[in-house]
């Protein structure tokens, strides 16, 4: 069974996502927060696989919260919910060690999968989310798009750009073996080497650092 943590302020929507979850043979809800700090202390005293996070909660909020799940080092991934409103939180929540977000709007399915996908150690970045989360962002972020920023980018090989754009883009693996005409054994070969060359933690880890250097997104 995947552990779930729902930290949010409002308990109807906290009872809405417990319903969901708890439908899920392989899902059980073990806790609710409804703020950041009684969430990274339920987190310190019994295990969690995955949080639920809010982004915008009294107390502590949900960018805080996953920045002190993180310094724990504990297994437990955050995966943050949010409205396009509310973006540039969210950025920050992904630079503190977030797996990924999903929008609050999302698809039963989709967030139940999503769940999935953080607890088994991957990312989960929504495609059209992601252009439009950096589209927001981008304004009111430092300028990362220097020297020294694009320097990250002088060790790849032509491919891996091409790799990394898409993966920006928001696309998973099959999706990026059919534009770049190429096996989906090959794309993960290649995300690894971006993973490893990029010192990225992950997927979220790989868009930030194409967003730092001035990649545009489509």
């Amino acid at each position: 069974m995947i552990s779930v943590l729902l930290a949010d302020d409002q308990a109807l929507v906290r009872s809405g996502l417990r319903m969901l979850i708890d439908s899920a043979d392989d899902l059980e809800v073990i806790g609710e927060a409804s703020n950041g700090a009684d969430a990274v202390a339920m987190v310190k005293t019994r295990p969690v696989d995955v949080v639920l996070m809010d982004i915008r909660m009294p107390i502590m909020d949900g960018t805080e919260a996953t920045r002190q799940i993180q310094v724990l080092g504990l297994p437990t991934k955050v995966l943050v919910l949010t409205t396009f409103d509310l973006d540039e939180y969210v950025f920050a929540a992904l630079r503190h060690g977030a797996s990924g977000f999903m929008l609050k709007d999302a698809l039963p399915e989709d967030l139940l999968g999503a769940i999935r996908t953080v607890a088994g150690g991957a990312a989960i970045v929504a495609p059209t989310a992601t252009r439009r989360l950096l589209d927001h962002v981008a304004p009111s972020l430092p300028d990362g798009q220097g020297p020294a920023a694009a320097d990250r980018l002088d060790g790849l090989t032509e491919r891996e750009r091409e790799v990394l754009l898409e993966v920006a883009n928001g696309a998973n693996n099959t999706e990026i073996g059919q534009r770049l005409y190429m096996a989906e054994g090959t794309v993960k070969t290649h995300i690894g080497r971006l993973l490893s060359k990029l010192g990225a933690r992950d997927r979220v880890g790989l868009v930030l650092v194409a967003h730092e250097c001035g990649l545009l997104i489509r």
